[in-house]
């Protein structure tokens, strides 16, 4: 509910009635003051449309010039173009500075590191409290990123400049990842952050026009729902078996390791065409065969290195794999590149 009073308070900014905005999401006005309320995804979409339409104004507030009503479909028309993801987010940053000004939103990228970030920092927002500016314009961000690419897009963090609210717990449903607030000391900046894996930059556009055209006829769920899809995870998948095999011997552990649920974890896997068990064969065989041709471990540790709890699982499920034993594999691969 704090966020519909955010809505809410854009109403009084304007010294507008609230009462079109209220009946449209069947929130009374008693619901509207309690400090705690809950309400629903439909009703916060259906709150926002209301609110857009009747304020001609997307930001609902936080921007220090109305954003009309086309704004966002706009950046978005700008940035459909582009050949990856990286590109139409650079155009949407670059774009979004054109409309609205006391805010700024750029690209980072961490060298050679993993990650990059979209970055938003909050010179003057209107509200004296940033928090709707933030959750909203990167939600919205964050929701055009998954629909441009037509997959779910994982946070490697969410980060927040203000201490946790006491709502907090709404957060990870609006941004799949793990959540950060600023502690009490670190409160006072206006920078919020969206860390991702910078492989999905590199990822195509897979919408036009006429995708577009029909997004923009009921676009608000973008802004309230995260995608289901992930077009990354398969690869993410691999990357978590082979990085961290000891930490993830089953998929209650993994699935922690990637912040999504087992049975997500399963589905959205078997989405891409394939299954857990099915990757952990292909990651462990892989990487078994290139220990026993490359090093002189013991069986035992090359079996502990790739994710088994004991030296005889790891045989009988290498003979499964390749028709061979790992001692046998390994006498022959020396004996051919000798």
């Amino acid at each position: 509910m704090a966020f519909a009073r955010a809505i809410l308070s854009a109403y009084q900014a304007a010294e507008m009635s609230v009462a079109g905005a209220l009946a449209a999401a069947q929130i009374t006005p008693d619901m509207a003051k309690q400090a705690h309320g809950r309400i629903t995804a439909a009703q916060m979409e259906a709150l926002s449309a209301h609110a857009m339409h009747e304020l001609n104004d997307e930001s609902l507030g936080w921007s220090r010039r109305p954003l009309p009503w086309g704004s966002y479909g706009m950046l978005i028309r700008a940035s459909l173009s582009a050949p990856t993801l990286g590109v139409a987010l650079k155009r949407w940053c670059r774009h979004h500075g054109l409309i609205c000004d006391n805010v700024a939103l750029r690209m980072e990228s961490e060298g050679q590191g993993d990650s990059a970030s979209i970055v938003l920092d909050m010179h003057e927002p209107l509200a004296a409290d940033p928090e709707f500016c933030a959750v909203s314009l990167l939600r919205n961000l964050h929701g055009v990123a998954c629909w441009l690419i037509d997959s779910r897009l994982g946070l490697q963090s969410a980060e927040f400049p203000y201490p946790a609210p006491p709502h907090a717990d709404v957060y990870p449903l609006l941004f799949p990842g793990p959540i950060v607030f600023a502690s009490a000391h670190q409160a006072g900046t206006r920078t919020a952050r969206l860390r991702l894996d910078k492989r999905y930059l590199d990822l195509p556009i897979r919408r036009d026009e006429k995708a577009l055209r029909q997004m923009l006829q009921r676009a608000l769920p973008l802004t309230v729902l995260p995608y289901r899809r992930d077009r990354l995870l398969v690869r993410q998948v691999r990357q978590a078996l082979l990085q961290h095999a000891q930490a993830t011997h089953n998929a209650q552990a993994l699935a922690e390791l990637l912040h999504l649920s087992v049975r997500t974890l399963h589905r959205q896997l078997k989405e891409e065409g394939t299954s857990l068990q099915a990757l952990k064969d292909e990651v462990r065989n892989e990487h078994a065969k290139e220990l026993l041709q490359r090093s002189h471990k013991p069986i035992k540790q090359v079996a502990a290195a790739v994710g088994f709890m004991n030296e005889k699982s790891f045989i009988r499920a290498f003979k499964a794999w390749t028709g061979q034993t790992p001692a046998a594999f390994r006498d022959g691969t020396l004996d051919v590149n000798h």
